[in-house]
């Protein structure tokens, strides 16, 4: 089985969903996929901090099923983890959201398997998933790739945390969650959770950029990251578009690679909310 694990709270719907679909329709495997999801309801912080809902989970399975009837989906509640944990630290108003350290609970989830790919919500797969689940990690912590700035501005081997294969024994044995969060508690990040895990990592597996390509969409990239990006043109500015800001996936980015993917989450996410009554 194939496990992936996703973070965040009910607004990761999309990204969760057109991820997923790109992996179930760019992956020849007959291997089931597991997906797993730590969620957490937090609304006393912020508002709109709330967790993925019993019915996305329970559209998700519908439609995953649909590929391969032995694909499942896990909703974890991490809340009494992150109230144990987190709760105060200084890096609870972090750079993005609370919902970024979820991942570093992984240790201590039962469910966990042995080897898991965690994946940001902004992911799309561009070709077979197995070119990078099926990296030998097994005398690794992990394996990542650059990130695109920071290999530039920060240091040559500075990785990007939002696509990391995990090998949970080894990270279990080296505490690699438990220092992370240990960090957590006590120094305010720059980048939070990726600054915790580059920090507490002992061991790790460099792998190529097309593993994440924050930037660009090669013939070779595996995975394209829609994560915020700079622009030059008309002016130097920051955006952050996700891939299911579609029309400008087309308009900014000139990408039709991922149309068939994107109309279907086109359809599906506007079933969801006739069935929900969301329209």
């Amino acid at each position: 089985m194939i496990n992936i694990l996703f973070g965040g709270n009910d607004k990761v719907f999309d990204g969760i969903l057109t991820c997923a679909l790109s992996i179930l329709k760019r992956t020849e495997t007959k291997e089931p996929f597991n997906f797993i999801f730590f969620s957490m309801d937090v609304s006393d912080l912020r508002e709109d901090y709330k967790s993925i809902s019993d019915a996305q989970v329970s559209f998700f399975e519908k439609v995953i099923k649909k590929y391969n009837p032995e694909n499942k989906v896990q909703l974890v509640d991490v809340k009494p983890l992150y109230e144990k944990h987190f709760r105060g630290s200084p890096n609870e108003q972090c750079y993005c959201s609370p919902y970024t350290l979820l991942r570093l609970f992984a240790d201590e989830v039962d469910i966990m398997p042995d080897k898991v790919l965690y994946l940001d919500a902004d992911i799309m797969l561009n070709r077979d998933i197995t070119l990078l689940y099926d990296i030998d990690v097994s005398e690794y912590e992990y394996a990542a790739a650059n990130d695109h700035y920071g290999k530039y501005l920060i240091n040559p081997g500075y990785i990007n945390a939002g696509v990391i294969l995990f090998n949970m024994k080894r990270c279990k044995e080296t505490g690699l969650f438990a220092k992370a969060r240990e960090l957590i508690k006590t120094k305010k990040l720059v980048f939070a959770d990726q600054s915790a895990i580059i920090r507490s990592t002992t061991k790790r597996k460099l792998i190529a950029q097309k593993f994440n390509d924050q930037k660009f969409l090669h013939k070779s990239t595996v995975i394209r990251h829609f994560s915020k990006r700079l622009f030059w043109l008309p002016y130097p500015h920051t955006d952050n578009i996700k891939q299911w800001h579609v029309s400008k996936v087309h308009k900014v980015f000139g990408y039709y690679q991922f149309d068939d993917i994107l109309y279907e989450y086109i359809y599906l996410i506007q079933k969801f909310k006739e069935e929900n009554n969301l329209c």
